[in-house]
């Protein structure tokens, strides 16, 4: 058959008459349908420090929180953007992406699972089931960690994210009307079916944490914690720590206040942003907490660093295993937060922040009364699971009638 050449005078590269005619229409095809996903990551990522979380997990030290796509901090990104974002946090060396199946609903997880089934083989994907979402109404239900919810939550989770194994599947509250042996054996029996392959725990306690990784050992426990959360220090950090269990902390920048972006006139939607109805974020506390902004930029001018780059550095000085996920859904911002890898904070500059800190009083609760509620025993400030088992009730067995 005749050639047509396509690379000039080498003709290194021809095509006969009957593919170039294939390959032709199969272009024309392509150029009709909608422009519906953007094209997938070419460049070659970039390499980030890595931490392991419980001891096995790989990840990169710095992961994508990607709740703010969906829900939380403003109406939902545009999915083609959300897709772009994450996308470039991989290109940019990022490999631990975090989701839940609440988040939405369902439309982080879909988002997420659009955005990386390219690169599904070089990247964590953690998600979370424990809240009852109707799958047609899309309505929250309260919390529900029956085993067979989570197996039936586990499947919808997989379909989402185009994926035939989630990485590391986190209880999202403990439920106190299931006993966390219970939630265990549960991700076990999904270890074993080959559809999960870590556990973890989110706003548990200490007591919690014990009695679920006796059962199955729990690679992460996701709790708030970043400057001015300082809740998992007395006791959830310290069994971690014994037990060898990473620590994921969750809204590192305090929910975006520890930029310093977030001034006591910044408007929030209540309609659509979670933090118009936290005491914490009250005109009068955003006014009152600014020291603790200040304390962060006095330390970033010395290290050439922002004062949400110095939180998230301070953070990953405290132990090799915490792995911060902060969110974001602006290019400008994850490239920020990414410079603080190279933030190098001393013992001496730690010391400096938390003896700053110690001195400041940090003006309203870090969420209202009703959501505190549902954290565990020992997840939050000022209380304890010493001698108890946490909101999680005990086994039948093990009952005291």
């Amino acid at each position: 058959m005749k050639k047509i050449n396509r690379d000039g005078a080498n003709g290194s590269f021809m095509l006969d008459r009957r593919e170039f005619i294939i390959a032709g229409l199969a272009l024309a095809a392509t150029s009709m349908l909608p422009n519906i996903a953007v094209a997938a990551p070419t460049k070659q990522p970039q390499m980030l420090a890595r931490r392991k979380l419980g001891g096995t997990l790989e990840v990169s030290a710095l992961g994508l929180g990607c709740m703010n796509f969906a829900w939380a901090y403003g109406p939902p990104t545009d999915r083609q953007h959300a897709i772009k974002v994450i996308r470039a946090a991989y290109e940019r060396g990022v490999t631990f992406f975090d989701t839940a199946e609440v988040y939405g609903p369902f439309l982080s997880e879909e988002m997420v699972g659009e955005a990386l089934a390219p690169i599904r083989d070089h990247v964590i994907i953690a998600t979370k089931f424990g809240f009852e979402v109707d799958p047609i109404t899309e309505q929250r239900r309260g919390l529900n960690s029956r085993p067979e919810y989570i197996k039936r939550v586990a499947e919808g989770c997989l379909k989402r994210l185009k994926t035939d194994t989630i990485d590391l599947f986190y209880q999202h509250r403990v439920d106190p009307n299931v006993p966390i042996e219970d939630v265990a054996g549960a991700v076990k029996d999904l270890i074993q079916e080959g559809k999960v392959r870590h556990f973890g725990l989110s706003e548990a306690g200490g007591a919690t944490i014990r009695r679920a990784h006796a059962v199955l050992p729990v690679t992460a426990v996701q709790n708030e914690c970043s400057v001015w959360t300082r809740d998992p220090e007395h006791e959830v950090l310290p069994t971690c720590e014994e037990l060898g269990i990473g620590f994921v902390p969750w809204s590192p920048l305090g929910m975006g206040y520890l930029t310093g972006a977030i001034t006591p006139s910044t408007p929030f939607d209540p309609q659509s942003d979670l933090r118009a109805g936290f005491p914490r974020f009250t005109p009068e506390a955003r006014r009152a907490n600014r020291p603790v902004v200040e304390l962060l930029q006095r330390v970033g001018r010395r290290k050439d660093a922002t004062s949400g780059q110095v939180a998230l550095a301070w953070l990953l000085a405290k132990k090799p295993w915490i792995v911060p996920i902060p969110g974001t859904t602006k290019l400008n911002h994850l490239e920020e937060n990414l410079g603080a890898l190279k933030v190098q904070l001393s013992a001496k500059d730690v010391k400096e922040i938390d003896d700053g800190f110690a001195s400041i009083q940090v003006q309203g609760a870090r969420a209202p009364e009703a959501l505190l509620a549902i954290h565990d025993i020992g997840a939050n400030l000022g209380t304890s699971s010493a001698g108890g088992h946490g909101l999680s009730p005990l086994p039948r067995q093990d009952r005291k009638e």
